[in-house]
């Protein structure tokens, strides 16, 4: 990604170094004491939802693919356009058929689907703002959807949020240093985007997280 585009910031602190402290440290004290989102939660989230032939927006270091129930051999896309995380996923996720996409999922993206199921975990607040740019993403990952396809994910929202002193500490400093772009996101606005394709969309905040689920 060209580093004057505006998504460049929100996904370059994506070090191999980093992607190996992601598990213990992102997913475990900030999501359960910054964020007030246990990662037990969050894990029960995709065997619920995850559908053969999956597309998976940001998949982090793959952890919920992992553990997401899916037989040997699925096939599953994943798609971000830092390069390190496509690698590790891929290695992390052997016994799966995992088809790996470098691309932005703010630009058209560049497979046509369509795709059962979606995942877009805590990719949402990484993306420039305000929401009506994030809304791009809905869009785009809407057209490579199969018409009964699900989207599911989680966001860490704005400062409308109920953060703790913790958590605001954090949200502020992230979005200083351009890693989070998500002082204007809020749990109605979400909604409102999603509800541009989908006509049923469940949203429920748990700590400072929006957890959404979209169908139809």
């Amino acid at each position: 990604m060209d580093r004057n585009d505006p998504a460049y910031r929100g996904q370059s602190d994506y070090s191999p170094a980093l992607l190996r402290l992601y598990d213990p440290l992102v997913l475990g004290p900030i999501s359960r004491f910054v964020w007030r989102f246990p990662m037990e939660e969050h894990g029960h989230f995709y065997p619920e939802h995850i559908r053969p032939n999956h597309l998976d927006v940001g998949p982090g270091t793959g952890y919920f693919l992992e553990h997401s129930g899916l037989p040997d051999g699925s096939k599953v896309t994943i798609l971000d356009p830092n390069a390190n995380v496509l690698r590790y996923v891929k290695r992390r996720l052997r016994r799966l058929d995992v088809t790996a996409v470098e691309a932005d999922v703010l630009k058209p993206l560049p497979m046509p689907g369509p795709f059962d199921s979606v995942g877009l975990s805590m990719v949402m607040h990484c993306l420039p703002g305000p929401m009506e740019r994030k809304a791009i993403a809905i869009d785009n990952i809407a057209r490579v959807m199969a018409p009964g396809g699900v989207l599911f994910g989680a966001s860490v929202l704005g400062p409308s949020a109920p953060h703790t002193r913790l958590g605001r500490a954090f949200l502020w400093a992230f979005n200083r240093r351009g890693a989070f772009s998500n002082l204007d996101d809020t749990e109605a606005g979400l909604h409102e985007i999603l509800g541009r394709w989908f006509h049923n969309v469940e949203i429920k905040t748990v700590g400072g997280i929006a957890v959404f689920v979209a169908t139809n």
